[in-house]
């Protein structure tokens, strides 16, 4: 399946202060989330996602397109959601790196722990629900490399002394560390955090 993610409009709209109206779309891409983290993808249709919001089926294809294409979609809402934790993170900490680093992936990992939608697609392995799956494993370029841009946009604004090649190694690792505990944790949110912050620390301290 092809990943077609296109954050930059969603990353943009994150940083405006006006809240967008709810969409069609907005509306469909819940009621798909909330279906899937209770009853699971195989189960969910196009025709019942339009039963669910109480529009036609013509008007789910022409939001979404295919299922494989609401996977994607899906996909990318939680990403934003995941993203507006660490655009956070990093805004309260707007002196200290290294805290700025820990904090997201705390909030990230502790919001992981308890999210249902990520949850169903976690315990999902095989037959139709590996098209959720492969969207944060083997085809999880586009996620990184979203979770890479808000991260180095933030980093910008601190004083760093490394060199351009080895900031972007510590950006990849911090986010491919962050992921690897979402998709299997090793030890509670603060811990991990902790020791990422704590890896992320000895790096910029060259």
């Amino acid at each position: 399946m092809a990943v077609l993610l296109d954050l930059t409009p969603r990353l943009d709209r994150m940083s405006s202060l006006a809240p967008a109206p709810v969409t069609h779309r907005d509306r469909l891409l819940a009621a798909a989330s909330r279906f899937t983290a209770q009853h699971g993808w195989g189960e969910l249709t196009m025709a019942k996602l339009a039963d669910l919001v109480g529009v036609s089926r013509q008007t789910v294809y022409n939001e979404l397109g295919g299922k494989p294409q609401l996977a994607e979609a899906m996909v990318l809402r939680e990403l934003e959601m995941f993203l507006g934790l660490v655009d956070s993170a990093f805004r309260d900490n707007p002196e200290d790196l290294v805290r700025a680093i820990e904090a997201a992936a705390f909030q990230v990992l502790e919001q992981a722990g308890t999210d249902p939608l990520l949850h169903a697609i976690l315990s999902s392995s095989q037959g139709a629900d590996s098209e959720l799956l492969p969207l944060l494993t083997t085809n999880s370029e586009p996620l990184l490399g979203a979770a890479g841009q808000m991260i180095r946009e933030h980093v910008a604004t601190y004083d760093v002394h490394l060199d351009d090649d080895r900031l972007e190694v510590l950006i990849d690792m911090v986010v491919r560390l962050v992921l690897s505990h979402v998709m299997q944790p090793t030890a509670e949110p603060a811990q991990t955090a902790e020791t990422i912050a704590w890896i992320a620390e000895r790096v910029l301290a060259g």
